[in-house]
């Protein structure tokens, strides 16, 4: 979409209004949906950024006319009903234009905005919250954090604005619940609340506010003053005397005089003192949000607004090229599946995002080329050759690493090469990092051990030494195909279908066993269906439920297309697939290997957390994976599913160990919230939560007659060892400073001897005092980490910290990863989101966990380097990692 620079205000305030009445009433604010389960009928941080968001994509989409052939949006066409991603993405880019990447950018913010309520680092910080009347210092966090949301979108770091983003949201909401600007009459946004240059309204410093109040419900207990103030909670800061609280049933500060308090987080009394004006609070906190995103949009263009938040069915295409003489072929292959790419879909919703590519050899690797012009991507593409030669292996896994940290999440991402890994150690660490980009790793590797020109063989190559590539692509959902050049132009076909969002079937069994079919199942949401086999095979034959077959014979069929390139086979059926089981047949020597993969909007994202109930924040916090011996829910968001369609059900999850496919359990899965947003939820098994191998996930629905819908999480899960937290300073990191960085490990298996390693990418200096540490049951450790940037650093580049976590216990060895990115900035002019210059009355400096060369430990033995025990500082930190133990 073009840049449209427009101020905010220059819209129709007619306009806005028009937008404010596409969603039902509010009813903030408690951090996300789980939390309703404390709180009935409330709304939530995630429901207020979430319909933020919504609001102000429509009204982008309205101002944008659609791809060709798609008739105009009509606001009226949105009235009446709840505002849903689904039917926005039907509506405008097509039926069946997949939502899914908008839907985990808009889930990304608003786990960013529910985290404010669960970190250490910021919970208990009265100033992202607007608690305790440092009104002052909450707006300067607050323009802050969306100035670092301008600056890490503008560097194309969208990961790190969103991050940002829900902090910004998070503080914005919070003012309108925490302060008394609904108990002074108001009903819309604070006007100068976002324009840090415009000073606050008058503040109630030194004066009372509050009268006591012994009741859960505090109707009238503000004291008849025309001040802003806001609520003090628990002990930090103390509550002055004549003070408000924030009130509730864990806020310490409450049972002091003036006893009560004003917080609107919830209909609950129980929580909120001022519960009967939730429904204010929250409308006018709505509408504050969709004035952030407005402001946002304004600053950045739409082109950069859509990005930040996905909005678009296009994924990117990512290209790591082994460069090396005996190249030519692979490097020709890649240039003519890009060329066709970006012609066929040049100027159409399906347009990559972003082009990338990184070339590597021996002992080189990159730089990353990375752009959104397809002219651009062309000119640069055709500027690699094959040159030089080298013994066999390459850097390939450092390409990859390095493509990884720069491909948007849910990408596919292709690896061309004749050789394998010279770095495998770092096999694991990209294996995580792909699933936590959650991109999909696809090798094409023209293996020939035959060939020696362009190629030095200079001793004897383990049959083995692709086996990092195996283990990559497993635990990213991709494939390792092997070919030889004078098949690779064909076999690298399947990078345009696989950039048409083509989803991955299940297969039953997932591997092939001699003598047994494949078996899948096509529904009525399916289309283009395609099935890929490569290996040893002597015959195939592929059989619909209608009995009809088709086998390995080249050429059009009863049920599809086939078409054969060396060892490889494709074979495209007719739309539409007859609908129900499908089964294939192989006879082969060796290990065939078998995918079968679909067009379809119908998928799913999936999420992991902790329940916290008994809190002044209940919900649930989110977690990056399950993590063993610690009680976990996973959440299912359905995408695709537009208003009006027949009503589909999801009843139950089913677990596979990866690769073998044995069944390791299933869950039922329970609806949470409101049914129109999706959401299933299921608690892991203990026995599931107790293995240290990889696991598959697969959802089990029936549409409106009964049928069988089946869909597998594009990647497998694993669960971690420990609990790993890694946090770094909120901003971002200059040229020439120097971080502290907070490493968090809690075991709740034990004992569990631990080793811990570091590293960094790009190699600035990096140290820990935390090497080792030995854990038993529900005891935790807390380190320190320095990170150094040099005065060289390029200005809008992304900082990869990694931590590793080798555990050895009772069981097989697990390792876990933790990844921070972190910007380093230039010096930029904040005319847009300025902190003032002034202070109303001494701003004391917030409490703050304190960094010193020492460990922290907690009922368990670290060795690192050793200190004093002056991390008192830290013990509420500690104590809430601790207690995830006992929910």
């Amino acid at each position: 979409m073009p840049s449209v620079e427009v101020p905010l205000f220059s819209l129709d305030p007619s306009a806005l209004l028009l937008l404010q009445l596409l969603l039902p009433p509010t009813s903030a604010f408690f951090p996300n949906i789980w939390s309703l389960l404390a709180a009935p009928g409330s709304i939530t941080h995630q429901d207020l950024t979430e319909e933020a968001a919504l609001n102000t994509t429509l009204q982008l989409l309205l101002e944008h006319p659609p791809p060709a052939g798609r008739l105009p949006l009509r606001v009226e066409d949105f009235l009446g009903g709840t505002l849903l991603a689904d039917d926005l993405f039907a509506a405008y880019f097509g039926p069946g234009s997949p939502s899914r990447r908008f839907r985990a950018a808009l889930g990304e913010v608003s786990r960013a905005n529910a985290a404010q309520d669960f970190l250490p680092a910021s919970r208990n910080n009265p100033d992202l919250h607007f608690d305790a009347e440092r009104l002052v210092q909450g707006r300067i966090h607050l323009v802050g954090a969306l100035h670092d949301t301008l600056v890490a979108a503008r560097a194309s770091d969208y990961t790190l604005a969103r991050q940002r983003l829900g902090a910004a949201l998070h503080a914005l909401q919070d003012f309108y619940s925490h302060s008394n600007w609904v108990e002074l009459g108001e009903q819309q946004p604070h006007p100068h609340l976002l324009w840090p240059r415009q000073e606050l309204w008058s503040l109630a410093q030194g004066m009372a506010t509050c009268s006591d109040c012994e009741e859960l419900s505090c109707t009238g207990n503000m004291l008849d003053f025309v001040l802003l103030t806001s609520g003090y909670f628990g002990t930090h800061p103390p509550k002055p005397p004549g003070k408000c609280s924030h009130g509730g049933h864990f806020d310490q500060s409450s049972s002091q005089l003036p006893r009560g308090g004003i917080n609107k987080d919830s209909m609950s009394p129980r929580f909120s003192p001022h519960h009967m004006l939730h429904r204010q609070a929250a409308e006018i906190a709505r509408l504050a949000s969709i004035e952030a995103f407005g402001l946002l949009r304004s600053r950045l263009g739409d082109s950069s607004f859509s990005r930040l938040l996905d909005i678009t069915p296009a994924s990117s295409l990512s290209f790591v090229l082994d460069t090396t003489g005996s190249m030519g072929e692979e490097i020709n292959a890649a240039k003519i599946q890009a060329r066709h790419i970006m012609e066929q879909r040049r100027g159409s919703p399906m347009e990559p995002v972003y082009y990338i590519l990184v070339p590597f050899h021996d002992p080189g690797f990159g730089p990353v080329f990375k752009t959104s012009d397809p002219d651009n991507f062309w000119q640069q593409l055709n500027e690699i050759h094959a040159l030089g030669g080298g013994d066999e292996p390459e850097m390939c896994l450092s390409a990859l690493e390095l493509a990884l940290l720069h491909t948007p999440p849910l990408s596919d991402i292709f690896v061309f090469t004749d050789a394998s890994p010279k770095d495998a150690f770092l096999t694991n660490r990209v294996e995580s990092l792909s699933q936590e980009r959650r991109c999909r790793v696809t090798f094409l590797v023209t293996e020939d051990p035959s060939r020696v020109q362009g190629r030095a063989r200079r001793e004897v190559l383990s049959p083995l030494r692709f086996e990092p590539y195996e283990a990559v692509a497993r635990a990213s959902g991709g494939e390792v195909i092997f070919t030889k050049d004078q098949h690779i132009r064909d076999v690298a076909a399947i990078i345009g279908e696989s950039m048409a969002g083509l989803v991955t079937l299940p297969l039953e069994p997932p591997a092939i066993v001699p003598g047994r079919p494949c078996v899948f199942t096509v529904d009525r949401l399916l289309q283009n269906v395609i099935v890929r086999l490569h290996g040893d095979i002597s015959s195939f034959w592929v059989k619909s439920p209608t009995g009809l077959s088709q086998g390995h014979e080249e050429g059009m069929g009863p049920l599809g297309h086939t078409h054969r390139s060396g060892q490889f086979w494709m074979v495209t059926m007719t739309d539409p697939p007859p609908i129900g089981m499908w089964e294939i047949h192989i006879i082969a020597e060796g290990s065939p290997r078998v995918r079968v993969q679909a067009q379809t909007s119908l998928d799913f994202l999936v999420y992991f957390g902790v329940p916290l109930e008994n809190g002044p924040h209940p919900g649930l916090y989110p977690l990056a994976q399950p993590v063993a011996g610690l009680q976990t829910q996973l959440l299912v968001e359905v995408t695709g599913l537009v208003s009006g369609d027949p009503q589909l059900h999801f009843s139950h999850v089913v677990f596979r160990r990866v690769p073998e496919g044995t069944q390791l359990g299933q869950v039922p899965l329970e609806p949470v919230g409101p049914p129109e947003r999706h959401l299933l939820a299921a608690s892991l098994p203990p026995t599931l939560l107790s293995t240290s191998a990889p696991f598959s996930l697969e959802l089990i629905g029936q549409d409106a007659e009964g049928r069988d819908l089946h869909r597998a999480a594009p990647q497998p899960c694993t669960v971690a060892p420990v609990l790993l937290e890694l946090s770094g300073p909120p901003g971002f990191l200059a040229p020439g400073s120097k971080a502290p960085l907070s490493l968090q490990i809690t075991s709740f298996l034990g004992p569990q001897d631990l080793h811990l390693r570091t590293s960094l990418h790009p190699s600035f200096p990096l140290t820990s005092n935390l090497s080792r540490a030995r854990l038993g049951l529900n005891e935790s450790a807390w380190g320190c980490l320095w990170l150094e940037v040099p005065d060289s650093a390029a200005p809008d580049s992304v900082v990869m910290v990694t931590v590793t976590v080798v555990s050895r216990g009772t069981g097989p060895v697990a390792l876990t990863h933790a990844f921070l990115r972190l910007l380093v900035a230039a010096q930029t002019s904040q005319d847009e989101f300025v902190a003032p210059a002034y202070s109303a009355g001494p701003v004391p400096t917030p409490a703050a966990p304190a960094f010193h060369p020492s460990t922290l430990v907690t009922h368990g033995r670290a060795e690192g380097v050793t200190g004093d025990k002056a991390w008192w500082r830290t013990v509420a930190g500690v104590l809430f990692l601790l207690g995830l133990a006992f929910w």
